[in-house]
């Protein structure tokens, strides 16, 4: 897990919220890749079943979890 930047408390609430549920989705794909389950993600307008595999290169493609980027957007 990423520490969260020093000054997370001085960030609005909508973007210490996004951080947040970022973080929450990305501990449970790892723990889906972990125990050897799919996880089911929608892309280009259908749901998807992702391998462990796919799992663990689709969190390796994501960028970090700093406040102006789009980690996890698909």
């Amino acid at each position: 897990m990423k520490e969260p930047p020093a000054n997370v408390l001085e960030l609005p609430l909508d973007v210490r919220a996004m951080m947040a549920m970022r973080e929450a989705v990305r501990k449970a794909l790892e723990e889906h890749a972990r125990e050897g389950r799919p996880a089911y993600i929608g892309r280009n307008g259908k749901v998807v079943a992702l391998s462990p595999d796919e799992i663990r290169a689709f969190l390796a493609e994501q960028p970090d979890d700093s406040p102006d980027n789009g980690a996890i957007s698909e």
